[in-house]
């Protein structure tokens, strides 16, 4: 698991929000007692933020747009406007004021199939109900990402699929190539090269870790794990699939039977503390006849006192390479060892066995495997616990036991031999020389 972590505007007292004004020379800017009051913005926003003015062309100057919630423009001089926003499929009214001209911005940022009436001297001058269909639409995912692109990417096909829209997915450039051959009905962009002036709606898929009022995401990823949440947030079927990878080379990169491993992550409580854990494993797997192949991008990595290497006996196979390499070493394993970390999740995209070890998040919160490592005698899962806020910078965060002796316990007491019995329990192990049964 990668940590997407996206800042979240505050609310503003009325619960709605305002963008910033309008750019262009022939939509003036409201009048400031007209406009609702602003969100406390963050400085720097993972995504690229839609267009100033909003793209969709009404009646009397009137222009609308569902990036980033519904928005909508009145202009002067055809005032006043009575607004509503309904919420179609539970029939809730969700806003509805009068205003003389300005903007609206619904508080909602994820996915409501809204209805849209303005009135003007009690005579309805626009009605529009949200309809993708045959339009251009944006889902932009986080640039610094693996495992939460690859875990989302399939929910934002299903999306287009669903709404039968020309859909366009940001993502980091690194990743584009594992998708694009595979699905080449949806446009794959890296952020910078995204002109939001063509969409009709946008949605943007992260880990909103404060979104107290559910502003971006109608239920807290923790409770429902870190790849179901795009489906809410799109409001597609949240059931896990994992994405189609198309290999430019798919042939096993070597031909005695191996297993991939990679023990390196983003922060400590993702590792496997167990101090004796990974060496055992690596002689284990070499005596049932595997290579042992490590596919980190450092052979080294940590922080302060504390730095992990990659495991004695293992075969170097670390660098900065392309994640279509990556993936084609993962894809011909006999199975794939690894942490909530990116690499686990490309292995399961590519249909290899996973087993996964971690102690900080609970099992719910990455995909459904067989060979899931995770010790309950142990502090667990508090990755998903909403009491305790993750924090990016603490390379040693460990919420509940930090400088204790019971620091990272939920992996240090993962043991060889609990690891040891899920490999046996794979099917095909230690078969045909090695060999995965197919």
């Amino acid at each position: 698991m990668n940590i997407a972590h996206v800042p979240t505007p505050a609310p503003a007292a009325n619960g709605s929000s305002r963008p910033p004004p309008p750019a262009s020379a022939d939509a003036a800017a409201p009048p400031e007692s007209t406009r609702t009051s602003s969100p406390a913005v963050p400085d720097k926003l993972p995504f690229r933020p839609p267009a100033d003015v909003p793209t969709q062309s009404g009646p009397l100057g009137i222009r609308f747009d569902f990036n980033d919630g519904c928005r909508v423009w009145l202009p002067d001089n055809n005032g006043p406007y009575r607004v509503r926003l309904c919420d179609i499929d539970s029939g809730n009214v969700l806003f509805e004021t009068e205003i003389k001209s300005g903007r609206i911005n619904s508080t909602k940022r994820y996915f409501v199939r809204i209805r849209l009436q303005i009135w003007v001297k009690d005579e309805i001058v626009l009605e529009h109900d949200y309809s993708a269909a045959d339009r251009d639409v944006l889902i932009q995912l986080p640039e610094v990402t693996l495992g939460d692109t690859i875990g989302w990417f399939p929910y934002a096909a299903r999306f287009r699929a669903l709404h039968n829209c020309r859909l366009t997915c940001t993502m980091s450039e690194k990743v584009i190539p594992l998708f694009r051959t595979a699905y080449p009905e949806i446009t794959l962009l890296p952020h910078g090269e995204v002109d939001p002036r063509r969409y009709y709606a946008t949605y943007s898929i992260g880990l909103f870790f404060d979104d107290h009022d559910r502003m971006f995401q109608p239920c807290d990823f923790r409770h429902v794990g870190l790849h179901r949440t795009a489906g809410y947030i799109l409001g597609v079927d949240p059931t896990e699939q994992p994405p189609q990878i198309a290999l430019a080379d798919d042939t096993p990169p070597i031909a005695e039977p191996y297993v991939c491993i990679a023990v390196q992550s983003t922060t400590q409580c993702k590792y496997w503390n167990n101090p004796h854990g990974w060496h055992e494993t690596v002689r284990f797997l070499k005596q049932a006849g595997y290579r042992v192949i490590c596919i980190d991008q450092k052979p080294v990595h940590g922080s302060g006192v504390v730095w992990t290497h990659i495991p004695h006996g293992a075969e170097d196979e670390t660098g900065d390479r392309p994640l279509q390499e990556r993936a084609r070493w993962v894809r011909h394993a006999a199975f794939f060892i690894g942490l909530s970390s990116g690499l686990s999740w490309l292995a399961w995209a590519t249909g290899t066995p996973v087993v996964l070890i971690s102690g900080f998040t609970h099992p719910t919160n990455e995909f459904t495997t067989p060979h899931r490592v995770v010790n309950y005698h142990a502090c667990n899962s508090c990755w998903n616990d909403p009491v305790h806020r993750f924090d990016h910078k603490d390379f040693l965060w460990c919420p509940r036991h930090k400088d204790t002796p019971r620091q990272f316990e939920c992996t240090r007491l993962i043991t060889f031999d609990q690891v040891r019995r899920t490999i046996e329990a794979i099917p095909g192990f230690g078969t045909q020389n090695g060999n995965r049964t197919q």
